[in-house]
């Protein structure tokens, strides 16, 4: 999810659902150590829980930007090992490090070693011609060593050879049951299943086999499937309207443009807000605007709009 579960995204998505825990997008280790770490890693408190998710194969670059992430606050520190692209292989992180479980398991202990909060992991079923039994099996038994209790669990393989990165989200088929059997022969573990989810029905399911869903892009791409998400799965509250969520997005889209931030920055995250409802291509289209010409005024007047449209279906 690099480049989209942005702070400003991640602020979205707690209005919709107050128990969810959210992710950050991949952040390099040596970016965090080398660069703007205050840029790359502020949230608003609203965020919590959150995790912060790393990349690299470095143990100490690792750990030393793992201790840094739990010094602004994150409650999680999660390290990537399911990424397919080219970029980040050529960096020797992300999924290509299936390939080198030792090197993965001291890169666990050394995070495990720096901070109290938890270190997760998050991967895919294997890579290339990788045997998914025994070979993942061992993987995981390497984690859970290295100190390791919660996995996320792509379940697909990553053809690093011959597939891209949106290929590699489609075409390598699902096998939700071979995340069951990791549950299965690894009860002492918490296993989080992520992969081709995209509704509440489908998460309730899940979760009769394993103790977590992860959503990523229809949690994006269809934000408010996350507004269920509380009262369905915590049985705690009702799905706030998206009206309301709307305008307090306004409210937060005022505050980011007073210091110097642009309305695009937030509203790139909120362009499926509608979706499936009446207005919702007039809601896009408003919202797609040239940055420059996206002004406040214009996007009360887009909700307002998005509201009379789902307001006139009802009554008919």
């Amino acid at each position: 999810m690099i480049d989209w579960t942005d702070r400003h995204c991640r602020y979205f998505h707690r209005l919709l659902s107050a128990r969810a825990r959210l992710y950050t997008e991949m952040i390099v280790a040596s970016a965090v150590l080398r660069g703007d770490a205050a840029h790359l890693l502020q949230f608003n408190d609203c965020e919590h829980p959150v995790a912060l998710q790393l990349g690299g194969a470095d143990p100490a670059e690792l750990a030393a930007a793992a201790r840094i992430g739990a010094e602004f606050g994150y409650d999680e520190i999660n390290l990537n090992v399911g990424c397919p692209s080219d970029k980040v292989q050529s960096g020797r992180f992300g999924a290509c490090l299936m390939a080198e479980p030792a090197l993965v398991g001291e890169c666990v202990a050394a995070m495990r070693g720096a901070v109290s909060v938890p270190v997760t992991v998050k991967h895919r079923l294997g890579i290339d011609e990788q045997d998914t039994g025994a070979r993942l099996d061992r993987f995981v038994e390497i984690l859970s060593q290295a100190g390791c209790d919660t996995l996320i669990v792509h379940a697909r393989k990553a053809w690093l050879n011959g597939l891209d990165p949106k290929q590699n989200r489609e075409i390598p088929p699902l096998d939700y049951q071979r995340v069951y059997r990791l549950k299965q022969d690894f009860p002492q573990l918490r296993i989080v299943l992520n992969g081709g989810i995209t509704d509440l029905d489908q998460v309730a399911d899940h979760l009769s086999h394993v103790d977590g869903v992860m959503l990523g892009r229809a949690a994006y791409q269809t934000p408010y499937l996350l507004a269920g998400v509380d009262e369905k799965l915590f049985g705690a509250g009702r799905p706030p309207l998206r009206g309301k969520v709307a305008e307090a997005m306004l409210d937060y889209i005022e505050r980011h443009m007073a210091t110097g931030g642009r309305a695009n920055h937030v509203t790139r995250h909120m362009l499926g807000l509608y979706h499936g409802r009446p207005g919702a291509r007039m809601w896009r289209r408003r919202l797609s605007v040239a940055a420059d010409e996206l002004t406040l005024e214009r996007l009360r007047a887009a909700l307002d709009e998005a509201e009379a449209a789902g307001a006139r279906a009802a009554a008919e």
